[in-house]
């Protein structure tokens, strides 16, 4: 799936329920973090979500890719404050609607690590250089190769139902 806007994308969508979710907790009464703590945890928290946007604006995936991974990083930190102060209130045995809340926020940070993973991943084992290097030649021959993809889709669909050729292209999940 091709996505036109940073919006769209389900890990900017996440990255965003993330910072949400760090500001709701940083109003929570029961959490006192320090000044520097609260600071660092909004910025960071914030950072995963503009890194996005900002790597997806930029139009090369070398550019990409590293805005992706600064996001990563700063989903990594804000994970690292929230394992920090799980530790602090075990100890001093805080709310359990605070413990809750954390978790919360630690379970998102993970997710959007995931899912950038899994973007950069799939972006690093890609021909694709970014918009910024397509020219009418290269859309023209990526459209061809979608075309082809699609007719001979629908080719293997036409094969009977025990055809290896078939039975091949599902086991692979191509039909």
């Amino acid at each position: 799936m091709t996505y036109e806007r940073f919006e769209d994308l389900p890990v900017w969508r996440k990255a965003a329920e993330l910072y949400e979710a760090a500001e709701d907790l940083l109003e929570n009464e029961s959490f006192r973090p320090s000044r520097g703590f609260r600071d660092q945890l909004d910025r960071a928290a914030l950072s995963v979500s503009n890194n996005i946007a900002e790597g997806f604006e930029r139009g090369t995936t070398n550019e990409l890719l590293q805005f992706i991974y600064i996001a990563r990083g700063s989903a990594g930190e804000v994970r690292s404050m929230l394992c920090l102060k799980e530790r602090r209130a075990n100890k001093v045995k805080g709310p359990a609607d605070l413990n809750a809340q954390i978790l919360n926020l630690k379970s998102l940070a993970e997710s959007c690590s995931r899912q950038l993973r899994g973007w950069a991943d799939a972006l690093q084992n890609s021909d694709i250089k970014g918009q910024r290097h397509l020219t009418d030649k290269s859309r023209q021959a990526d459209d061809q190769k979608k075309r082809a993809a699609a007719f001979q889709k629908e080719l293997l669909k036409k094969l009977p139902v025990g055809h290896p050729l078939r039975k091949d292209a599902e086991h692979r999940g191509l039909i």
